[in-house]
């Protein structure tokens, strides 16, 4: 059994939402010997797989059930995982304890996915909780630094990838995106509302198009977080449906940022881009 993550004690609460990283995180923390309690979000958290651990149903909105379900359990740790679509404010289900809490909520609201979540992660810590992220219970989710494929990345390679982290380091204080697509030392695509899956398939289309005529096995994703965002929350994240993107975009391969990233499923992620000839690679700090 692998060792329990430093400073965190046992259980830890897992607000889920959608896609495989709730279950993932909740699988890692199991062998270090740490109990899950997962509180689902609806419409977001897959209930096929929820129904293996210990869990509650969340609505968005319902900070109020949500704090009194945290303390019956005795998590005194919590993190947000998984994907969920921005809700609009009319969509939220209020409570008594989410209106005690409107203008944190309305303030949370005026910056990026990173900026709500920290928000939110605000109110909760001002019941007494602990935020804790990715490298506090599951460190063996997040990217390492070096390439983790057979394929490598060739010096054209290498130079987009330098473009693209400085675009990114660039972009950071406008709140806009985490990844990036270049090709041959252009900027085709930036990642924007319909995130990482939506640029890859606009970076097909505009291949399809004609609109990108560089050959097929040129061009890097690169992703890493925002200068300055609070790495516990909104991680960018890689898994087998990212690979099979970039395999669709006809890119040469992947760059995420070592130790700041997280990868799902990386045994298929990495089979995949063995058999398709894709390059994954962590970048150093």
């Amino acid at each position: 059994m692998a060792s329990p993550a430093p400073d965190v004690s046992s259980p830890v609460g897992l607000i889920a939402a959608g896609g495989a990283m709730p279950f993932a995180v909740a699988d890692s923390l199991l062998a270090r010997g740490t109990r899950p309690v997962l509180f689902a979000i609806r419409g977001a958290c897959d209930a096929t797989k929820v129904e293996r651990f210990r869990h509650h149903w969340i609505s968005v909105g319902q900070l109020g059930r949500a704090t009194r379900l945290f303390r019956e359990e005795g998590c005194r740790e919590l993190m947000f995982i998984g994907s969920l679509v921005r809700p609009a404010l009319s969509e939220i289900r209020f409570d008594v304890g989410t209106l005690r809490a409107i203008p944190q909520i309305w303030a949370s609201f005026r910056g990026g996915d990173d900026h709500l979540l920290s928000g939110i992660g605000r109110i909760f810590e001002g019941q007494g909780f602990r935020m804790v992220g990715i490298k506090d219970v599951a460190p063996d989710l997040l990217m390492p630094e070096g390439n983790v494929t057979g394929a490598r990345p060739d010096e054209r390679s290498q130079a987009d990838i330098a473009k693209g982290r400085e675009v990114l380091r660039a972009l950071s204080p406008f709140d806009i995106g985490q990844a990036v697509v270049v090709i041959d030392g252009h900027v085709v695509g930036v990642e924007d509302i319909e995130g990482t899956d939506g640029l890859l398939a606009r970076i097909a289309r505009l291949r399809e198009q004609g609109r990108i005529r560089v050959p097929a096995g040129r061009g890097v994703l690169v992703k890493a977080p925002k200068a300055g965002q609070d790495l516990r929350y909104d991680l960018p994240t890689v898994g087998p449906r990212t690979l099979e993107g970039v395999a669709s975009a006809k890119l040469a391969g992947i760059a995420v940022a070592a130790g700041n990233a997280i990868v799902a499923e990386p045994q298929a992620m990495i089979a995949a881009a063995d058999k398709a000839g894709l390059f994954i690679m962590g970048t150093a700090p």
